[in-house]
């Protein structure tokens, strides 16, 4: 028996395909292959296209179908992970109204910040567990300000996830979960929030019907089956946010698990059986894939927006004849601390671990006789694992303190300079395990089918395959400390120029 998991990220779409008794991943595919781009019709903006993701979807299935190692027709289950917060907004017809406000957009920071005031940040914390900030709520009501044509012709709002099950099935379908991430969940009253509702005068009937995440969210169209050469009739039995998806792929699932991710964003993800929350709210609460209202499993997101993307922009500074692996070579054979370069990694958007602040990326202590690419590949790499820190010491704040950090050889862990400054600078090991979001979302498939009897029991066969251990600790901290001077410094003047613009104003 198999199964399909489908992980819509910001730069592609992959899918999976795994044996649901050995867990063992026969073939995947990602589409497009060069990474998707994000559109940016102004400062802070950042939007792609639904119907593109599900172009794109199809592919990537079709893709995974031609290198002939399974029958799709085995295919007995499909799951969806999928790219967190974004705003989609389709008609009666289930037609797209507009491009997706994604996840790291930031034109509704204020719309949110004036809610949290309005409604009582108190009020806000303790029964949405964050603040609107730049979510999918304040999203919606950027659209109804702005754009009250779209907003009249709205049937539902969804959640990337909800959008591409729709797709494939014809079912309108959300979670706990999926609200809870574009908080209008209030966990006090186990509904969705009156007070979002009210503040913004949204209408109840825009929101989908709740599932719970593992269940069957509708059955395979048989037009869509027949395109994508499965069989009709197949249950979406899984959609999840891609960093529950990714905590639930590395078997995070109990209070004191954390996992970790640095794809274009970066994130550290830990599990907590309180609904707590950060007083600043720096840091993020939503219902776990595992959630249950009499058993509260809370994931407690820390997100940095530049990681990925800022590796990727140097990579495409360095030139179309340098690799990501050869860029990683160049700055592994550099002593730590990139010989005095340092980078700041915040130049895509506004980033709430700084309390919504949006500053910019910089590099610092540059010398034109010294410095290389190589350098700059380092200073970044060192610069992101820094930001890990900064954000490793807010959820430490708030009662998380992992040891071992549970990630996937991926993305920038696939570097090992980034790997050990992680595990340095954070003084953690780090734990790799087999498998990605596609994976995650195909064994969240077979949950929500009834293959597996329940999380726990899916997990069993997942165990590491590598750890790193820190090591330079206090050379790493010493570093830490010059590059959060050099973070301060930055807060400092972004907070002195809105300040003057406010008062000249």
């Amino acid at each position: 028996m198999l199964l399909l998991g489908i992980d819509l990220g910001t730069s592609s779409i992959k899918v999976s395909v795994i044996d649901a008794d050995s867990q063992h991943c026969i073939a995947s595919a990602q589409y497009p292959e060069t990474e998707a781009d994000i559109i940016s019709l102004h400062s802070g903006w950042a939007e792609q296209s639904p119907d593109q993701w599900w172009e794109n979807v199809k592919q990537a299935i079709l893709s995974c179908h031609a290198g002939g190692k399974y029958d799709p027709l085995s295919i007995a289950a499909i799951g969806i992970a999928y790219q967190m917060h974004g705003l989609v907004l389709v008609d009666k017809e289930q037609h797209v109204l507009r491009n997706s406000i994604i996840w790291c957009d930031s034109r509704a920071v204020e719309i949110g910040n004036k809610a949290f005031h309005d409604i009582g940040e108190e009020k806000c914390l303790s029964h949405l567990l964050n603040s609107p900030g730049n979510f999918t709520a304040s999203k919606l009501a950027w659209v109804e300000q702005n754009e009250p044509a779209v907003y009249k012709k709205i049937d539902k709002v969804m959640l990337p996830g909800d959008f591409i099950a729709m797709k494939m099935t014809g079912a309108s379908t959300t979670t706990i979960s999926a609200m809870s991430e574009g908080i209008f969940w209030d966990f006090q009253q186990n509904r969705i929030s009156k007070d979002i509702i009210s503040y913004f005068g949204f209408d109840h009937t825009l929101f989908p019907s709740l599932s719970p995440v593992f269940s069957i969210h509708g059955h395979l169209k048989d037009t869509v089956a027949s395109r994508l050469s499965l069989k009709p009739n197949i249950p979406v039995s899984y959609k999840a946010g891609d960093q529950p998806n990714n905590a639930l792929s590395l078997n995070v699932l109990q209070p004191g698990e954390v996992a970790a991710t640095a794809g274009t964003s970066g994130v550290i993800y830990g599990v907590c059986d309180e609904l707590g929350y950060d007083p600043q709210s720096r840091i993020n609460s939503f219902a776990h894939v595992n959630y249950e209202i009499n058993k509260p499993r809370i994931g407690v997101l820390l997100c940095i927006n530049g990681t990925g993307i800022f590796n990727r922009w140097m990579k495409n500074m360095a030139g179309s004849n340098h690799t990501y692996e050869g860029l990683n070579e160049m700055a592994a054979k550099l002593p730590v601390g990139a010989e005095g370069l340092m980078s700041l990694p915040f130049g895509n958007g506004a980033e709430r671990m700084l309390n919504n602040q949006i500053i910019g990326g910089h590099f610092h202590n540059l010398d034109f006789n010294i410095h290389t690419v190589g350098h700059m590949v380092r200073a970044v790499q060192e610069g992101i694992a820094f930001s890990f820190r900064y954000g490793l010491d807010i959820m430490r704040e708030n009662g998380i303190h992992p040891n071992v950090i549970r990630v996937s050889k991926a993305n920038l862990f696939l570097s090992d300079v980034f790997t050990r400054s992680f595990a340095g600078v954070n003084n953690v090991a780090i734990e790799f395990y087999e498998g990605d979001g596609s994976f995650g979302a195909a064994i969240g498939a077979g949950i929500g089918a009834g293959i597996y009897k329940n999380a726990e029991a899916a997990s069993q066969k997942r165990k590491p395959t590598g750890t790193v251990r820190p090591e330079g600790v206090q050379q790493y901290d010493e570093l830490y400390g010059q590059w959060k001077e050099l973070l301060n410094d930055q807060l400092k003047t972004v907070n002195k120029t809105d300040t003057l613009t406010f008062s000249l104003s």
